[in-house]
């Protein structure tokens, strides 16, 4: 096309359009006043991209980082500047530390207000320098096509992760004539023959392998290419702290969830591992336990590192051997792979999955309410699709130590921690696939850092369940001040209102359970009502505080740390 024959548009069709040709089907935001071209721009592609109204920047910012988890293409986040970004941050943070691709707009003031503090004027550069992987700002209106571009592409190449656009005004009421790009080309790392040879020789040589897999990029046919692999080479499969969704739990390969609260018997194994090969994961302090369980900078274990990053081998721990490789890659590469080692190792693999099956059965907890028999029950009663998405917070632990995750799209957790996403999450896992079924795992605490997004919930009538955990306590720090302070709580209890009634609010159904014999019933309840009406169900759970997590209680902490001191 001549540039005389490309139409003159201003900034927000240039980039609205740009959005739709890189693939972007849903965008979450809320609305602003700097970015009114793009607002104003989606009239023209209602057909491609559905944009999600959504109640605060945060819930926005995690329904997008949700959205890059479950698709492996950028979730793409819309706010205004100033206060919605500063709101939106958090989203920011937990698509950094989890490597989800993501695209935050930010709405800007003008280039000819600059530098003045105008009106909610901030330098996104330095604001988010630490917390993306590239920020800038759009100062021309021509050259939004080369920006979009970039950001998708930074976004998902090596270890993914959130980009940042400033957008200001002038630049969106501009207009130029320019020609679009085309969608980005999608970058692949791929291991190497000698990579490969060398990594069988060492798999062949250990006695006591272990596999790990972790990160992002994992859809069903790598999943079955990996399971061949582990069967192949007889090694246990373990997943890296919440990236749960990362192999099949039951699978007879499986051997469970790594990192902070793991089973004695898994941590052990570990320990006793000569050798780990982890996929997809940075080995971060939660998996690793502190970097105890696998040390650094130099393992006891022999390490093999394969991660799409080159900048990430190396850096933490000195392995053993470092490949680059993404996981999708990784995977079709191991499938052509044939095993060559001596001793058999199968009965290590049916030990350790065995492990895994025998850590289901609920474990004893105070009081009439059991969080670990609720939790067992909805492993049970939610087919293997169901998609489970939780916040932070020890209620997390449940679902994590009970549910048997059986995929991608499964599972919906921030690995960095941050509270208030499972509720986003639940409702962006929804959007993606109506059909499936999603609970939302949300503490008391958790739950009213994000509930306002229940609107969202209404109106888009998306069945999700919500199961509110309702002790009154800030319980993880409750648990860590008895540990150093025993005895000793303040300012960690709050009184809360009636979460059944706020449901009712937002059109939903509402039941509080404080007995294990009520909860299946009442969690059949709210599965019936969200797939029938198509609206959120929530059920608030309401149990002893002292039952902090399974089969640990807030007493037994404080006793212990009362006979160290006494010590």
């Amino acid at each position: 096309m001549t540039p005389a024959a490309i139409p003159e548009r201003n900034g927000g069709q240039i980039l609205m359009q740009q959005l739709r040709i890189h693939g972007a089907r849903r965008v979450f935001m809320i609305p602003g006043e700097s970015y009114l071209p793009c607002i104003d721009a989606l009239n023209e592609h209602t057909d491609a991209i559905e944009p999600i109204v959504c109640r605060q920047e945060s819930g926005a910012a995690y329904m997008a980082e949700a959205y890059g988890k479950l698709t492996g293409e950028p979730g793409i986040c819309f706010v205004t500047r100033g206060p919605g970004a500063t709101n939106a941050s958090i989203g920011v943070h937990t698509a950094f530390q989890d490597s989800t691709p993501m695209i935050l707009f930010v709405g800007q003031v003008g280039n000819d207000f600059m530098e003045r503090e105008a009106f909610q004027e901030i330098d996104y550069r330095r604001m988010f320098g630490q917390m993306a992987k590239w920020v800038a700002q759009i100062d021309r209106t021509d050259r939004i096509p080369e920006y979009i571009s970039r950001a998708f592409a930074v976004a998902t190449s090596g270890r993914p992760g959130p980009v940042v656009l400033a957008l200001p005004e002038d630049t969106l009421w501009g207009r130029a004539r320019v020609a679009d790009l085309p969608r980005y080309p999608r970058v692949h790392s791929h291991p190497g023959a000698a990579d490969l040879a060398r990594m069988t020789q060492l798999l062949d040589a250990a006695e006591r392998p272990f596999l790990l897999l972790g990160g992002n990029g994992w859809h069903q046919s790598a999943i079955d290419q990996i399971a061949g692999f582990a069967e192949r080479f007889e090694l246990p499969v373990g997943t890296a702290w919440r990236r749960l969704e990362c192999f099949d739990q039951r699978h007879p390969n499986a051997a469970g969830h790594v990192g902070w609260a793991m089973t004695p018997a898994l941590r052990q194994r570990l320990r006793d591992a000569d050798l780990v090969l982890a996929v997809g994961t940075r080995l971060g302090e939660a998996t690793t336990e502190g970097y105890t369980v696998i040390e650094s900078p130099l393992p006891k274990q022999k390490l093999i590192h394969v991660y799409p990053d080159a900048a990430e081998l190396g850096r933490v721990f000195s392995p053993t051997q470092a490949i680059v490789a993404d996981v999708a890659s990784f995977a079709a590469a191991a499938a052509g792979l044939a095993a060559g080692h001596a001793e058999p190792r199968g009965q290590a693999v049916r030990a350790a999955h065995q492990e895994l099956v025998d850590s289901l059965a609920p474990l004893p907890s105070p009081g009439p309410m059991s969080l670990d028999e609720a939790a067992a029950y909805v492993d049970a009663h939610v087919p293997a699709d169901a998609c489970i998405t939780v916040g932070a917070g020890n209620y997390a632990l449940y679902p994590h130590r009970y549910r048997r995750y059986a995929g991608p799209g499964t599972s919906l957790t921030p690995t960095v921690g941050s509270m208030g996403y499972g509720l986003p999450a639940a409702i962006s896992a929804k959007l993606e696939d109506r059909n499936r079924t999603v609970v939302c795992y949300a503490g008391d605490g958790c739950f009213q850092m994000n509930m306002q997004e229940l609107g969202v919930a209404l109106q888009y009538r998306l069945g999700v369940v919500v199961l509110v955990f309702n002790n009154g306590i800030w319980g993880t720090i409750r648990a860590h001040q008895e540990r150093e302070f025993p005895a000793r709580p303040i300012a960690l209890s709050f009184e809360n209102p009636d979460f059944t009634q706020i449901i009712r609010g937002y059109g939903g159904h509402g039941e509080a359970v404080e007995r294990t014999a009520d909860f299946g019933p009442a969690f059949e309840r709210a599965l019936a009502f969200a797939q029938r009406e198509n609206l959120p169900a929530l059920l608030e759970i309401r149990y002893d505080a002292n039952g902090i997590s399974p089969g640990e209680t807030l007493m037994g902490i404080r006793e212990a740390a009362l006979a160290r001191a006494a010590h």
